[in-house]
């Protein structure tokens, strides 16, 4: 089987990874060997599994950021399985290598990841999304209007790119009431 990437962008609260594990679990319904990968720092719901927002959850190995190398070695123990799943992509340095190490294995890759930070600035590796063979960019719903939201508002913190935080830092807005 040909590798090959897909890549599921989008805001906060726009369902990346919900979409995500609804693909794996078509995976397990074929019956394919699934390796799914989370980063460490993402500890919102779970230590050990991927977790949306509306409680869909799946078993992940937690992965430091910035070796997102280990990957591959833990596909290289796992047997190289056909289908890596990595949620929450953009907080892994260096990503692109990895997965084209994948998928020149012949693995399947779904990313899920946020496509810009808070404050509205590429945040997944481009690259892969032109490396794609496959690209979903997802909408939330904005807050103020009702509209379609593309965009990531932070509501508390500090200025720290990475902060983790579900809606009580994050909220999603349409373009006109992000800009605000």
């Amino acid at each position: 089987m040909a590798g090959r990437i897909e890549v599921i962008c989008g805001c906060m609260f726009s369902g990346k990874s919900e979409e995500l594990l609804r693909r794996l679990r078509r995976v397990h319904i074929a019956k394919q060997g699934v390796l799914l990968i989370k980063p460490r720092v993402d500890d919102r719901y779970s230590d050990s599994e991927v977790v949306s927002h509306s409680a869909f959850r799946m078993e992940a190995i937690p992965v430091p950021g910035e070796d997102p190398w280990e990957i591959v070695k833990l596909w290289l123990g796992q047997g190289e399985p056909p289908v890596v799943g990595i949620d929450e992509g953009q907080f892994f340095e260096d990503l692109t290598p990895v997965v084209q190490r994948l998928v020149r294995g012949g693995s399947r890759v779904i990313i899920a990841g946020l496509d810009l930070d808070y404050r509205g600035e590429p945040f997944l590796a481009p690259e892969l999304l032109s490396l794609a063979e496959r690209v979903d960019k997802l909408t939330a719903v904005c807050v103020v209007c009702g509209g379609p939201a593309t965009r990531t508002h932070r509501l508390s913190g500090g200025t720290e790119r990475v902060e983790i935080g579900a809606s009580d830092r994050y909220d999603a807005r349409c373009r006109e009431h992000w800009d605000e």
